[in-house]
């Protein structure tokens, strides 16, 4: 039945499709759509807001029009289904194969740390500089929660894009961190927030650094990373980092180093 109620309009011009508004919807009335934020249906919306906020682009607004009657038991429904579906995706991540290069887990000395003992310095010295890179897997979804490299770490979570603009990422970003990368746009944002509450919980993370780029969905990492630590309860420093098109730090203004 449609009654004349509050509901969030989206406006499709100025949505970037960041993703911020879908973590901010506790209904999951809001999904990201070919690029763009849609309410999948009236029913699931109770126009109450709770995602205006979150939006960089101010794409989202409380209309009042009529609209199906907001509907709880829908939602719960919904809410169950997507967290199968979630659960779905994340026991597809894993290829089962049991020896895969992407999903078996390495730890291994870095630049500095010895690899070889006479001269304290890798024996094959990579051509564009040393590297601080020292475990393996480092993307979001294959690093498992209780991965040993974690425990006790300095974690820098980085947008997969930071490496390619910053010419010093591993010596000014990895050194002396644990790294997990991913893309806040495309990755599952609620699986995401999931893996790292769990990882902040379990692992003693010493600190944590945001590295972002400065487009518009980067800004959804963060918002991943601050749910996730309300969600684990653990208080742990963080700070952020942007970093610009042409790979200059914008924020903070002096050097990270």
């Amino acid at each position: 039945m449609k009654i004349m109620r509050k509901i969030i309009e989206i406006d499709e011009e100025l949505c970037d499709g960041c993703g911020n508004c879908v973590l901010s919807c506790a209904e999951g009335a809001i999904q990201i759509i070919n690029g763009k934020a849609k309410v999948i249906a009236d029913k699931y919306c109770d126009g109450l807001g709770a995602c205006i906020g979150d939006c960089p682009q101010d794409a989202l607004k409380i209309i009042e029009r009529e609209a199906e009657d907001f509907d709880e038991e829908a939602v719960e429904e919904l809410l169950k289904q997507q967290k199968k579906e979630t659960e779905k995706q994340t026991e597809s991540s894993d290829c089962g194969c049991g020896g895969c290069s992407s999903t078996t887990l390495q730890a291994f000395p870095t630049a500095g740390d010895g690899f070889c003992a006479s001269a304290n310095k890798p024996t094959s010295q990579p051509a564009g500089g040393e590297s601080y890179l020292g475990h393996w897997p480092v993307q979001i979804r294959l690093v498992p929660a209780g991965a040993p490299f974690l425990k006790n770490s300095n974690l820098l979570i980085a947008a997969d894009c930071v490496p390619v603009a910053y010419p010093s990422f591993h010596a000014d970003f990895l050194k002396g961190n644990t790294v997990m990368i991913g893309c806040p746009k495309f990755d599952n944002p609620e699986e995401t927030v999931e893996k790292l509450a769990q990882v902040f919980k379990t692992s003693g993370i010493k600190s944590i650094t945001a590295a972002i780029m400065e487009v518009p969905c980067c800004s959804a990492l963060p918002v991943i990373i601050k749910k996730a630590l309300k969600q684990s309860g653990v208080d742990i420093p963080y700070k952020e980092v942007v970093v610009g098109y042409q790979g200059k730090i914008i924020k903070p203004k002096l050097s990270i180093l």
